[in-house]
């Protein structure tokens, strides 16, 4: 009898270790990379400008996902881009996930210090290497919190189009995705049981409203998208970019044919975008116990820009991805996500949004996501259509890798989308 009684016992805790184990567990940390100096920021190739001040603060924010043994971290930071040199730094510093699963995206902010080190015409850059290396630091630490701060969750995923005055395509009015993702872990235990551990918002737009000419250090818009996404729902609320190349755009336009480009500009777009984003997310059903899914593959692209070339040979941040190849050729890592009912496609650079239509029409899910400038941020990506077919087009194709890139980059996606399983209905 006593022998039964053990038995049972341990069958009950091995039982209930297995249910513990397959959880759906969620966290959220962030961490200010606001510099304490004024020092240069980007808007893109050319050389940084010297800011005069600062307004809103700059983050790294990383979302943690665990469900049994698969392990992800989605992290945001509010740079231009973010190179696979620094993020690789990061990953070898991050504890408890594999490096492949951690994805390090920017949210493209154009008022931010320079993050790839861009070259001038003599070889010269102006980048702050301390600074760089003080956020590898913090993204790693951001990461590390937000895995030992883990605990059980439930999901609500939803897309839908975001309405009023937020995004236009520069290039063509109406030529933009106005549909806008949503992620919401939500706590299932403790104090904070039923409020939000995290919101992430998935939008393509450039952040540019201030850009470098304002000369200040800014997060632009994504910074009051933060804060009115906390103030009413409480958690961390994260931005990741989505397919905004060639050339969408804060919507900035007045009636009167001038722009807004301010901070107050900056307060209407991103709450904007915030209060549609929660629009969107509150009907949606929650998923209890959702499945999660990680896949990798890397990828080689060829450097046919010139221009592209000499930021390779140049750069003491983007050398790395070239160095031993003779600059001909760069590898990044592509990443695919089942989030729930949710499917995600990483994008290492800014994807024309025919690229991203098309990629969001082949995904498994009628819930999908694009998470453009993660894990790299390598120029435009354009279809070899498009490359150099109008004079419109004839920047984005010269700050592009090549003609190559939208075509080989779409063949890599379709390949992890072919082999992932399905979302959850």
């Amino acid at each position: 009898m006593k022998l039964k009684l053990f038995s049972l016992g341990l069958f009950a805790l091995i039982f209930c270790g297995n249910v513990t184990a397959q959880t759906f567990k969620a966290s959220a940390a962030l961490r200010v990379i606001t510099p304490e100096n004024l020092i240069p920021i980007s808007g893109g190739m050319g050389t940084p400008v010297i800011p005069t001040g600062k307004k809103g603060d700059l983050f790294v924010r990383a979302f943690v996902l665990e469900k049994g043994q698969t392990r992800i971290a989605i992290v945001s930071v509010d740079n231009l881009g973010w190179p696979a040199y620094l993020g690789d730094r990061s990953r070898k510093l991050i504890k408890g996930i594999a490096p492949e699963n951690v994805l390090i995206g920017a949210t493209h902010a154009h008022s931010a210090p320079d993050a790839y080190g861009f070259p001038d015409e003599k070889g010269n850059t102006g980048a702050d290497l301390k600074y760089l290396d003080w956020c590898v630091i913090q993204i790693a630490d951001a990461v590390n919190e937000a895995v030992a701060k883990l605990e059980p969750a439930s999901l609500k995923t939803a897309v839908g189009e975001a309405k009023g005055k937020i995004a236009f395509n520069y290039y063509a009015d109406k030529l933009y995705d106005p549909r806008c993702g949503i992620i919401q872990a939500i706590a299932t235990s403790g104090a904070n049981k039923g409020k939000p551990i995290v919101t992430l918002v998935n939008y393509a737009i450039h952040p540019e409203i201030l850009g470098t000419d304002r000369k200040l250090i800014s997060p632009d818009l994504c910074g009051p998208l933060y804060d009115r996404i906390e103030s009413k729902v409480g958690g961390i609320a994260i931005f990741m970019n989505s397919a905004q190349g060639g050339m969408v755009t804060a919507d900035t336009r007045r009636e009167n044919g001038k722009e807004a480009n301010d901070w107050d500009e900056c307060i209407r777009i991103g709450n904007l975008l915030a209060d549609e984003a929660l629009r969107i997310i509150e009907p949606a059903p929650v998923q209890e116990n959702p499945e999660i899914y990680c896949a990798s593959r890397m990828i080689r692209l060829p450097i046919d820009s010139e221009i592209m070339r000499f930021v390779f040979k140049n750069s003491p941040l983007a050398a790395e991805a070239g160095k031993n190849n003779d600059f001909s050729n760069v590898s990044t890592r592509l990443n695919l996500l089942n989030i729930g009912k949710a499917q995600v496609i990483t994008i290492p650079g800014e994807a024309l949004p025919n690229i991203g239509f098309y990629l969001k029409r082949k995904m498994k899910s009628d819930q999908p996501f694009l998470f453009g400038l993660t894990n790299d941020a390598f120029g435009y990506i354009l279809t070899k259509e498009d490359f150099g077919g109008f004079e419109r087009y004839n920047y984005i194709s010269r700050t592009s890798l090549g003609e190559m890139t939208g075509s080989i980059y779409e063949e890599e996606a379709l390949k992890l989308i072919h082999k992932s399983p399905a979302p959850a209905k």
